[in-house]
């Protein structure tokens, strides 16, 4: 019956940093799989071979939902070439191949299970894939395998000859048939039948320990069915049944864990596997209720020998090849028997109190405490060291009697680091074929001392390599010392985390320069270090955090590695949203600092790319992330000015609304020398508190004044009518009532009098003032666009706020008039106007455009004067008249005030009341 078949990765032309293609030989809900290296060059292979020689009846694979090959072609051989090295075409026959869906109807969101069925015989089979589908989200142009499985039958072992008679006659007795569910995984009697536990959704699906379980159990069934204990098989169908959805919600809790871990929510981790943990241990004391747990079904699979996946009805299972040692081998069995032998009474007192359980501890036991092996366990379930610890303590006397003494001496205890595991001689063959296996065993010791020495050695096992050495050898050196810097630079202890970075440096200034070695081997190592470089500085010590970004920095700026451009493209990668704090704040810190030393000009830096990231930037989550960005935004318009606005939104009230976007522009003003939007406000306010301050200081003046003058006025009334009454009394006989006396009004001092340019005449009335207004007073102008008479004074002002074309009007910030805003560039750029200064220190004309001192009385001696300003043109009228009288003027004039203005006319109020002038004016006469 075709079962699923073992294999090993024998060897892929390349792979991602964590995505190697070992991680195909294992099938979990969590597994990564197989990724080609970044812009690698097509089609890409990987070798497998299968744990014997085998007919394939079934090939599973499971895609990656973005990174997806086009086409995948098969090839199936019976041996390879010796060293595995050239594969040789011949060798190989071709199956077939098989095309992948693009995915764009599920977003990329789906990953494809393709099933495909062949028939062929061999041991070795590659896979060939061709170039990757185009989407959106792999920018690296990479293909991906998630998981493969093989499904076959030795290929001479013939299924016909092991189906009993027996079995023919209960199949033809009960009419079943290979999908009966019944006889789900047990039913043997179908030659091509493929039991769904041997499936590739099943593993990837399924909590790996449940999944062990559940094939455990299907074995069970098996048996009693082949023993006719009916009750107990049909007992055992529903606990498969529902041990299957216990496995899938286990294994979903488990990827729920993962992605938490990965987005650094450690709350949400605890709590998922403290819930995998309750709902396990309750489903298996379900199970120990039915009398279907024990001991064996208890082992997890992390204690399981390796051995490869033979299934039992094969003629190979009674001889499964080794792949452990001898010794190794008696220690699995013999820690597989332990708890086994828990239910035996023991002589001596091992009793374990209940708060050194250890977490790997999935029930309780009566008997006495086992002894685990932590290194067995998975990371996260190993006992904390202080627990460990207190259970040394307690049970140090039975231990050290059971312990084995080549198990003792494997700890340390003799100075040498302990062997590598299987695990462990797998990743590191390489280098262990380049550095040794005693150097290596050292890198990858539990003793951090150990792993310290072992880069020390490395490192001046590699400064005293002399210089004839062969360039392969060199090569295959840096290479082998560059995969264990790599783990090294992992390392949570300060001082080997430090070693890796000692010999990392020596490689790149001293080994390569002194071989000659070529940009190629640098740029190796650099980018197979930086990305885990990048990973440390968002370390939660701040100490390894300073050392990782001062290495990088550091290292950027070697000569060696600065024209590679290699660090700047890593950080100027967009910012990840679920990165943590420190991440971001080290990347974004590390390119403010790498900028002023680098620039922008052709050494990795470019005002595209470091743009592009702080304005993504500018939305990061974190405060100092967002002020950062803002600051390297600021120092790239110092270099770049108008190019940086490209990529900014438009300077308007809407933008300014955000409070990043309104520091940035306020810096921009301050960089260009313009004063920014608060320092206008200010001195806005300023200013108009200054008007109103002297205003409210004229307006007491001006009180005092009119005061003063109420009182001349009475005195001036009162002899008046002291004159007029002997003249009444002097009538001719005619007796007559006096007049009675002129009643003056307060305002009787005004009649005649302009109050802008204190002229007194007897044609001032009514009228006659309007005229003086619209054509003659000295103070005063017409508006050249409404034709209103304002004062010369307020004509700016005027023409900014109440004139009706004041819309086409725009003030100079230099000179502070108003200027029409068709003529305002030219005006700004040209600079020809004379800078205006503050009204404390000077008035401004808008007429000659001039500066003179303050004061309401300056502007009388300026606009009036003959001294004074040279651009009035009623002035100059004045003074020619003065000169060369015409006669009959006056007459003229007096006309001129009947038929002149009528009463009502738009002349606005004086806004400043009356001048001091005006009183003398009047004292004079």
């Amino acid at each position: 019956m075709p079962h699923k078949i073992g294999f090993v990765v024998v060897s892929s032309s390349g792979h991602e940093d964590g995505f190697s293609a070992r991680e195909l030989m294992v099938h979990a809900p969590t597994v990564g799989g197989w990724r080609s290296p970044r812009f690698c060059q097509f089609p890409q292979e990987i070798v497998l071979q299968m744990v014997e020689r085998c007919r394939i009846r079934k090939l599973q694979l499971l895609a990656h939902q973005y990174m997806i090959s086009s086409k995948i072609e098969f090839y199936i051989s019976e041996s390879l070439p010796e060293y595995f090295v050239p594969y040789q075409a011949e060798r190989f026959r071709r199956l077939g191949y098989v095309s992948l869906c693009d995915n764009t109807k599920t977003g990329c969101k789906a990953r494809e299970l393709k099933s495909v069925y062949v028939d062929a015989v061999g041991q070795f089979l590659k896979l060939i894939f061709h170039q990757n589908h185009v989407n959106k989200y792999n920018i690296y142009n990479q293909v991906a395998l998630v998981a493969i499985n093989i499904i076959g039958d030795p290929a001479d072992f013939n299924d016909e000859n092991n189906v009993t008679s027996r079995e023919k006659l209960i199949d033809q007795y009960l009419g079943h048939n290979a999908e009966d569910p019944a006889l789900d995984g047990t039913y043997t009697g179908k030659p091509d039948y493929i039991s769904p536990l041997d499936d590739l959704a099943f593993d990837m699906y399924q909590d790996p320990e449940v999944a062990q379980i559940i094939r455990k159990l299907d074995e069970r069934k098996h048996d009693a069915v082949q023993k006719e204990r009916y009750d107990y098989a049909k007992k055992l169908k529903q606990a498969i049944a529902d041990l299957q959805k216990v496995g899938e919600r286990l294994g979903r809790y488990e990827v729920e864990k993962r992605c938490a871990v990965e987005k650094e929510d450690y709350d949400l981790a605890k709590e998922k596997k403290q819930q995998m943990e309750q709902y396990r241990a309750k489903v298996y004391q379900q199970l120990e209720l039915h009398n279907l747990m024990d001991a064996e079904l208890m082992r997890r699979p992390f204690d399981l020998p390796l051995q490869p996946l033979v299934h039992p009805g094969s003629p190979h299972h009674q001889k499964p090849k080794p792949s452990l040692p001898q010794q190794e081998e008696r220690l699995t069995e013999k820690r597989a028997m332990e708890p086994l032998l828990q239910e035996q009474p023991s002589s001596r007192s091992r009793s374990v109190p209940p708060q050194h359980a250890t977490v790997g501890q999935v029930l309780p036991s009566p008997g006495p405490h086992p002894k685990i092996n932590v290194e067995t366990l998975p990371y996260d379930e190993r006992p904390l060291p202080a627990i460990r610890k207190q259970q040394g303590e307690t049970h140090m006397e039975y231990e050290v009697s059971d312990t084995d003494v080549s198990e003792a001496q494997k700890g340390g205890i003799s100075g040498e680091p302990e062997p590598l595991t299987e695990k462990a001689l797998r990743e590191a063959s390489s280098a262990i074929d380049v550095l040794g296996e005693t150097l290596v065993a050292g890198a990858y010791s539990k003793t951090w001392s150990y792993r310290e020495d072992a880069l020390l050695a490395l490192y001046k096992k590699l400064m005293e390599m002399p210089i004839g050495t062969p360039k392969e050898d060199l090569k295959n050196m840096l290479r082998a010392s560059i995969f264990l810097i790599r783990r090294a630079v992992k390392d949570i202890v300060t001082s080997v985390f430090q070693a890796s970075l000692k010999l990392l440096k020596m490689i790149i200034t001293q080994y390569i320069p002194k071989h000659k070695l070529s940009r190629l081997e640098t740029s190796h190592c650099v980018e197979r270090t930086i990305p885990t470089l990048l990973t440390r500085t968002g370390d939660s010590s701040m100490r390894l955090r300073i050392i990782a970004s001062n290495f990088i920095q550091e290292m950027a700026l070697f000569k060696e590695v600065k024209s590679l451009q290699i660090i700047p493209t890593y950080l100027v990668q967009p910012l990840k949203a679920n990165s943590s704090t420190h991440l971001a704040m080290s990347q974004i810190d590390l390119l403010a600092r790498l900028l002023k030393d680098l620039g922008t000009e052709g050494l990795g830096f470019t005002t595209d790319n470091v743009m592009r990231f702080s304005v993504s930037a500018l939305e990061h989550r974190v405060y100092e992330v967002r002020e950062t960005a803002v600051r390297i935004i600021l120092d790239m318009y110092k270099q770049h000015r108008a190019f940086i606005l490209e990529y900014l939104p438009p300077d308007d009230n809407n933008t300014r609304k955000n409070i990043l976007y309104k520091t940035i522009f306020e810096g921009f003003a301050k960089i260009d020398g313009k004063p920014t939007e608060a320092e206008i406000r200010a001195q806005k306010k300023a200013a108009t508190e200054e008007v109103e301050r002297q205003k409210k200081e004229e307006i007491k003046v001006l009180q005092g004044q009119l005061a003063a003058l109420k009182e001349i006025q009475m005195e001036v009334q009162e002899k008046e009518s002291d004159a007029m009454k002997p003249k009444n009394q002097d009538t001719q006989g005619r007796k007559t009532d006096p007049p009675n006396a002129p009643e003056t009004p307060d305002n009787h001092y005004l009649d005649h009098l302009c109050i802008f340019c204190g002229e007194r005449n007897e044609s001032f009335t009514e009228e006659g003032l309007d005229l003086h207004y619209w054509k003659h007073c000295l103070m005063l102008t017409r508006c050249d666009y409404c034709k209103q008479v304002v004062e010369i004074a307020s004509l700016t002002e005027h023409l900014l706020t109440e004139c009706d074309r004041k819309d086409g009007f725009g003030k100079c910030y230099r000179c502070s008039e108003a200027v029409l805003k068709e003529e305002l560039p030219r005006h700004i750029k040209t600079k020809d106007c004379n800078p205006s200064k503050s009204e404390k220190l000077a008035n401004r004309c808008p007429l000659c455009h001039e500066n003179f001192s303050p004061g309401e009385e300056a502007w009388k001696a300026h606009l009036m004067g003959p001294a004074g300003c040279t651009m009035n043109l009623r002035k100059t009228h004045v003074l020619h008249k003065v000169q060369a009288p015409p006669p009959g003027k006056g007459s003229a004039m007096t006309k001129a005030g009947t038929s002149g203005l009528k009463a009502g006319s738009k002349i606005p109020t004086p806004k400043r009341g009356l001048s001091k002038s005006s009183s003398r004016t009047y004292t004079k006469r």
